[in-house]
């Protein structure tokens, strides 16, 4: 089992930043950042395998996003910069234990809460 809580989510206007946080109650081998907005399916945005760092983006935020994490606080952070108003979702913290990679959300057992993110034009 995992336990995921975000925070940090927020308001701002374009052009803005936001950090995200996701503390995990054990560092598993594969966490990612979703987004999911009213009406829309959910998408992938990026994600990193733990025991490596390596990291995949989404080609939408490519470059404005970064994923990271911290080991020693068993927490996953996503630092959004050059944020769009597109960008206005409500975030999801993603885990598994064994598979890593896929943008697919079903690969991924265990889900936080969610926080809101909200970019004003």
């Amino acid at each position: 089992q995992v336990r995921l809580v975000e925070s940090g989510g927020g308001s701002v206007q374009a052009g803005g930043s936001l950090r995200l946080s996701c503390e995990a109650s054990r560092i598993p081998y594969c966490m990612g950042w979703f987004r999911q907005a009213p009406g829309k399916e959910r998408e992938g945005v990026a994600i990193i395998t733990t025991t490596s760092a390596t990291t995949y983006y989404a080609d939408s935020v490519k470059g404005r996003f970064t994923i990271s994490q911290d080991n020693a606080k068993n927490t996953l952070y996503l630092q959004m910069n050059s944020l769009k108003p597109e960008d206005t979702s409500m975030y999801y913290c993603a885990a598994d234990l064994w598979r890593c990679g896929s943008w697919s959300g079903a690969n991924f057992a265990y889900w936080g809460q969610g926080t809101q993110v909200t970019v004003s034009s």
